[in-house]
Order: C-alpha cells, then sequence, then structure tokens
C-alpha cells in the first residue's frame, strides 16, 4: 500500500503535528510504501519570508527525522523538489467546480481569522488534490480537519477520469478518531496560525510555560473537577500509558488537588515523553548535511514515482 502525507513548514513543530500526523507517519513506514513531504509551495499562503521558510524546511525534515522516520523506508522531500505538481494542479484546477470550494470551511475559517483572501488560500484544496494523485496514494493519513479536503481530492479525481479516462487511484483517509483534533492552551484545535501551541523543541521552562496557561473552569481545589472536555485531561492522555491516564482521571474525579498542579504534572510528562526525541533533534542539529542529503534523494525517488502519473495526466488531456 502507497500512504502519503504532508506537512506544512511554517513554524516550530508543536503537539498538535506530532499527534496529529507524524506520529502516525513514523508507524506507516513500516506497513506500506511510506511517501511524506514538507509542503513548502502550501507554506507560502501564510509565510512569506523566504529566510524563514528555508529554515522551517530543514527543521521540519530533521524533525522527521528525530521522531523516527527512516530514510531507507520512506521517501521525504520538499514538495517544491518535485515542481510537476503545479502543473498537475491546473489540469485539476480545469475540472475542479468553483462551488466545491467555495464550500471549504477550512478557507472560510482562515479568512476569518485575518489571512488574506488570496487565490492560493482559496485553492489550497486543488494543489493538495495534486499532490495525493501525482504519487497515486491510496491511504492518506490526516486529521480530522483535513477530512474536507481528501474528499474533495476524491471527488477531483473522479471528476477528472470521468471527463479523460481512467488516471488517477482514488484515495482513502486514515483518521484516528482519539487524536483527530489535538486541543491547544486555549481549547481550540492546537495551531500555528491561533497562537495555542505547546511545541515539542522549545526550552524546558517555555513548554512548563504554555502547559501552566491552559485554560481552566474555577472549580475549588477541594472539589472534584471534570474529565469531559478538559484540555488538560486530553493532552494528558496523549503522553501517558493508559494505566497513568486512568489514575490521573480518578485523581480529578476525587478533587483536592489543584490545576496548578495537575499542570506541572503534565508538563512534566510532556517533557518526560519527548525527551529521546528532542536528545536526537539536537544531535541531528549537528549534521546539516545529512538532513539535506536525505532531503535530495527523497526528492530523486519522488520525482520518479511521479513523473509516469503527470505524463499519463497530460496525455489524457491531450497536451502530449
Amino acid at each position: 500500500m502507497r500512504i502519503l502525507s504532508g506537512i506544512q513548514p511554517s513554524g516550530s513543530l508543536h503537539l498538535g503535528n506530532y499527534f496529529g500526523m507524524m506520529q502516525r507517519a513514523i508507524s506507516w513506514q513500516e506497513k506500506g510504501e511510506a511517501i511524506y513531504f514538507i509542503a513548502d509551495y502550501h507554506a507560502l499562503t501564510s509565510l512569506q519570508d523566504p529566510s524563514s521558510l528555508r529554515r522551517n524546511v530543514l527543521e521540519v525534515a530533521r524533525a522527521f527525522l528525530a521522531c523516527g522516520l527512516d530514510p531507507d523506508r520512506a521517501t521525504l522531500f520538499r514538495q517544491s523538489d518535485v515542481p510537476w505538481v503545479v502543473e498537475l494542479a491546473w489540469l485539476l484546477s480545469c475540472c475542479t467546480p468553483v462551488g466545491l470550494l467555495e464550500r471549504c470551511h477550512s478557507y472560510k475559517d482562515k479568512i476569518a481569522r485575518g489571512l488574506p483572501a488570496s487565490h492560493a488560500l482559496f485553492s489550497y484544496p486543488v494543489l493538495m488534490a495534486a499532490d495525493i494523485l501525482l504519487y497515486q496514494a491510496e491511504m492518506v493519513p490526516v486529521g480530522k480537519d483535513q477530512k474536507q479536503h481528501l474528499e474533495i481530492t476524491r471527488d477531483i479525481a473522479a471528476k477528472f477520469n470521468q471527463r479523460f479516462g481512467p488516471v488517477f487511484r482514488i484515495p482513502e483517509p486514515d483518521i484516528q478518531p482519539d487524536v483527530a483534533v489535538v486541543p491547544g492552551i486555549d481549547g481550540q484545535k492546537m495551531s500555528k496560525s491561533y497562537g495555542n501551541t505547546v511545541e515539542i523543541f522549545a526550552d524546558p521552562e517555555e513548554i512548563t510555560t504554555r502547559v501552566m496557561a491552559i485554560k481552566t473552569d474555577s472549580t475549588p481545589v477541594e472539589a472534584p473537577k471534570p474529565v469531559e472536555g478538559s484540555i488538560l485531561a486530553s493532552l494528558y492522555k496523549l503522553v501517558s500509558s493508559p494505566e497513568e491516564y486512568q489514575e490521573w482521571v480518578a485523581s480529578m474525579r476525587r478533587g483536592g488537588i489543584g490545576y496548578a498542579t495537575y499542570k506541572k504534572e503534565l508538563a512534566a510528562k510532556i517533557l518526560g515523553y519527548f525527551a529521546p526525541i528532542r536528545e536526537r533533534y539536537r544531535q541531528l542539529g549537528e549534521k546539516p548535511s545529512y538532513v539535506e542529503e536525505v532531503l535530495a534523494q527523497g526528492a530523486e525517488r519522488a520525482r520518479k514515482l511521479a513523473r509516469p502519473t503527470l505524463e499519463m495526466a497530460r496525455r489524457a488531456a491531450g497536451l502530449d
């Protein structure tokens, strides 16, 4: 099975990136042909500082490797190192109804939050479709918030196949309900654009400060704490064993302990969970040429996979 996923290099990686995408991406490399790209074209919709973009790409690659990606088993590359994806996006856009894009929740949400209403932001799902279809992916691990975009990919592929002949596989989503949306410190989805993240590779003091800022209610120290809808409980579940989580929940329901104590315990748990990954990340920082080599080799493999699909799509559309 061919599995594909991507991540934007728009800032430092956080818990939502790891549990929503990267952890599953690492596990998929044991189950099939894994292809992962760093979406620098997509990042341009919100990040337009060239030096920051270049730095972030390398940091994401370094993080992938630190988290356990094996470049002998998985393909990791920059999206822009296979520029054919942009040509395919144009071919797909010719089969994409405007109404399909107008219904996208993500576009409406980002505009409401102040992002400029650019054509790139509006047509983001078409480029995402090209990302997936260019490599004939069969399975796409996505977060719950990206499910609609994958449904659009399926619709676009079906329309192209209907109009020009069978060129693309129709991909399936992989969504794990337990980590479909990782909450940020304010209770919304954890996202760099919302400023509510807990970064994996930040200084320990900064991580602790962010955790201590998690939004909680005004339940007194002595009273039982609500578990349902609790940001603290949701995040603790991600970094603890099932037995540890049950003990945590039982303690919250008994009462007698304040939120500040639970926040300190959560911060310590996060730091402990990511300690080995943080150490590997530090070591890889001393080997920038190795990270670049991994990306270059990944791009070469990705181009070999992509070329037959683009040639087939061009022929089907009458360009060759």
